[in-house]
């Protein structure tokens, strides 16, 4: 049951130390389809392992090859936590092509101002 065809979107992955989250758009940024480590069904220092994220990754991946029949993402990649590389793996063995990867975790160019000097 495809609704729509939509052959190319955008996967967005944000990695946290407690949960990965996922979400699937279109080109103009339309969400197609989300989910998370949590939703999958995992609870507590469950949520933040490479297994939760890649069975996360795998649902979202499979609505959206049903509703939509997508074939081709680019991926965004947030965070530092540690289903980053498990849910990379799990795009590629879910069969959609890959046409770019990203890395667009933010990070601080000075950072707020530090406490001050400690008087001995």
């Amino acid at each position: 049951m495809v609704n729509k065809k939509i052959e190319s979107g955008k996967l967005y992955i944000s990695a946290s130390f407690n949960n990965t989250l996922v979400t699937v758009t279109n080109d103009a940024g339309d969400c197609l389809a989300w989910g998370s480590s949590g939703l999958s069904g995992f609870k507590g220092t469950r949520k933040a392992t490479p297994f939760a994220a890649t069975s996360a990754v795998e649902k979202v991946l499979n609505e959206a090859k049903e509703k939509y029949g997508l074939e081709e993402v680019e991926i965004y990649l947030k965070g530092p936590g540690p289903g980053r590389d498990a849910a990379l793996r799990a795009v590629r063995s879910a069969g959609v092509r890959i046409s770019m990867i990203a890395d667009v975790t933010p990070f601080p160019h000075n950072g707020p101002r530090p406490k001050k000097k400690r008087r001995a």
